[in-house]
């Protein structure tokens, strides 16, 4: 069920994105009197699941889900139909048209992109407003319990103060910043320290495995999640969602105190302080030879850290004006944290190219349940990455025929036909190697 809600996201998304993208390049191309002879969502190759002819435009939708198209008269793109191109050329195609409505025709697709980006951004921001944990606000410093963390020389305790001279504004956003960083600042027991980070970082990140989660966390209090069927303590008075606090009257804060407080009593019965229903409970409780309390520890949203008063969290409401300029600077942000991705995956020292994935890891990104949150913030992320990805100089992309355009523009020559019909061939062949690399990429993880 699970598979099917993830799936049915994904398939809703995408769908929304290749409709109004293809809308992009379809109302200028009507504008401007040119004709559009299919407008599809997915590709249609041998047949369509459905389809139909409204004037002069076949609208369909066909069955191979690798994005969508819209086909117009007199251009060259991935129909690779050369046979209308030896024909004169006729005024309603778009080979005829000046260089400039053909720009924005193909402009067109990127634009709706970024917009529709930036315009669920601003209404994220105005419907739901922004709850983060600040990374000033995690005064005791972070909890280090991943070898990924230790590898970097942090310690429980630091307090990350910048990654490459910017400093963090939430606490959340720490593993995406190591990701494009390369040296971070830290503050151990009032020294301020330096350290770089490692060039295979994200191949070392990749190597945790999808499901491993955040290598940093704020630290915790010890919140018990169940009692051990083999624990000393079961029949005792302890339960789950008890915070302990204090050892034989030795104050314990977060979990990770609790081991080194724990090991000076082993074998032996303490004294223990714990929290229950905002009252103070002393217990009884006895400690094993390792120095445990046969527990399980569990951590608990930061919403009831905030209550307990470990943290304060950021509770941001915006009006309509406010979120405007609020939403653009978090498209900003999503776009130029891409690029920065994108160009370590161009880096083999990296290992960001383990990190590519094809539509299992888009897919997977989504929740297992329905959240319209979630929804709209991934929707959002895809679009501006489907527009940035579209606008790179490659043939098949709206980006190589933009090239081509403004290189006609500038110098007054317009490439010939044959060499536009090599280069989307060319172009079409980088896209299904980048496509098929990227889901081998899923296929290897998910049999791994």
């Amino acid at each position: 069920m699970e598979i099917i809600i993830k799936a049915s996201q994904f398939i809703l998304s995408l769908s929304l994105l290749i409709v109004l993208h293809e809308l992009g390049h379809f109302i200028p191309a009507k504008l401007f009197k040119t004709r559009v002879e299919k407008f599809y969502l997915f590709f249609d190759y041998k047949f369509s699941i459905l389809k139909k002819k409204v004037g002069e435009t076949v609208y369909g939708i066909g069955w191979i889900p690798l994005g969508g198209y819209v086909k117009i008269s007199g251009m060259i793109d991935e129909s690779m139909d050369t046979e209308q191109m030896k024909q004169p050329a006729q005024p309603w195609e778009f080979r005829s048209k000046p260089a400039w409505q053909r720009l924005i025709i193909m402009l067109g697709g990127v634009f709706v992109n970024f917009v529709l980006g930036i315009f669920i951004y601003i209404m994220l921001m105005y419907s739901y407003g922004e709850q983060y944990l600040p990374n000033d606000n995690v005064k005791d410093g972070v909890w280090v319990q991943d070898s990924l963390a230790m590898n970097l020389g942090l310690q429980t305790g630091d307090k990350i103060l910048t990654i490459d001279g910017q400093k963090i504004k939430k606490f959340a956003n720490l593993s995406l910043e190591f990701i494009n960083g390369n040296r971070f600042e830290v503050e151990r027991n009032g020294e301020i320290l330096y350290q770089d980070i490692p060039t295979d970082f994200i191949s070392q990140l990749m190597d945790r495995g999808k499901n491993a989660g955040p290598f940093l966390y704020p630290r915790y209090p010890f919140v018990i999640g169940q009692i051990s069927e083999d624990s000393p303590n079961l029949e005792s008075t302890l339960e789950a969602k008890d915070i302990l606090i204090s050892i034989n009257g030795t104050p314990l804060k977060y979990y990770d105190e609790a081991k080194r407080i724990l090991d000076m009593y082993k074998g032996q019965e303490v004294t223990a302080t714990v929290v229950r229903n905002n009252t103070n409970k002393e217990l009884n409780l006895q400690v094993t030879e390792q120095g445990t309390l046969g527990v399980v520890f569990t951590a608990v949203p930061l919403s009831d850290l905030e209550k307990l008063g470990y943290y304060d969290l950021a509770d941001i409401e915006y009006s309509f004006g406010e979120a405007i300029p609020a939403g653009v600077n978090k498209s900003w942000k999503t776009l130029t944290d891409y690029v920065k991705q994108l160009k370590k995956i161009f880096n083999p020292s990296t290992g960001a190219y383990k990190g590519l994935g094809g539509f299992i890891s888009i897919g997977s990104i989504f929740p297992d349940e329905w959240s319209a949150v979630s929804f709209w913030n991934i929707t959002a992320f895809l679009s501006i990455m489907l527009g940035f990805m579209n606008l790179l100089p490659i043939p098949a992309l709206d980006g190589g025929h933009v090239v081509f355009t403004l290189w006609e523009m500038i110098t007054g020559k317009k490439p010939r036909d044959k060499f536009l019909e090599y280069a989307q061939l060319v172009g079409f062949v980088l896209l299904i190697a980048l496509l098929l690399f990227a889901n081998g990429n899923d296929l290897f993880r998910l049999l791994k």
